[in-house]
């Protein structure tokens, strides 16, 4: 019974230290989510593939969530469904301040709303300076969409604190203990009941 309990505490442990490890990678990116090795972008009903290169720096290396260098950026948004081509779409990007009460004083880059056939919308910026940013794409039509998806320009990720990689290490030693003690239960009772 009690190697039982040691499993069922074990298997709780490497749960909680996987979830740490994972929870710590996975940020916040609002809109964007990495699904079928694709950037994508949820409006409402609507997707968008996102794209950002960053040709001086990284060359044909795309990325879709944070940018990992200062420079020029150029952003490829192609829509997903042939349904968004006849609305209008607006982009812009702002400094993340918390707030968003005087939109056009932390803006840095605007697209003004327009309506783009072909079903791309590209545009390049340069990023002079790191910092935490928001992209905002509104779809115009009926019913106005928007999506918000912050992001940073080499900004680093918070470390994690020293108590979670103690959290994983004592799930380990507690899933090996449990492998341990149970191997060694099972090489006890099988030598017992050969005579």
């Amino acid at each position: 019974m009690s190697v039982q309990l040691l499993k069922s505490a074990g298997l709780c442990f490497l749960m909680l230290a996987i979830g740490v490890t994972f929870s710590s990678q996975a940020q916040a990116h609002g809109g964007l989510a990495l699904a079928e090795d694709m950037c994508r972008l949820t409006i409402g009903p609507y997707n968008m593939h996102f794209t950002g290169y960053q040709p001086d720096n990284t060359r044909n290396k795309e990325f879709c969530e944070d940018i990992p260098a200062t420079g020029r950026t150029v952003v490829v948004l192609d829509y997903m469904e042939d349904a968004l081509r006849p609305l209008t779409t607006e982009v812009r990007v702002i400094r993340d301040t918390g707030s968003e009460q005087d939109l056009q004083a932390i803006t840095i880059l605007h697209l003004p709303p327009k309506v783009y056939p072909n079903g791309t919308v590209n545009f390049e910026y340069n990023f002079d300076q790191p910092g935490k940013f928001v992209g905002l794409v509104t779809v115009g039509g009926k019913q106005e969409l928007v999506s918000r998806f912050p992001f940073s320009v080499v900004e680093t990720k918070i470390p994690l604190p020293p108590g979670y990689f103690m959290i994983a290490f004592a799930g380990v030693a507690v899933v090996v203990a449990v492998i341990f003690f149970a191997m060694r239960g099972r090489s006890k009772t099988s030598g017992s009941t050969v005579s």
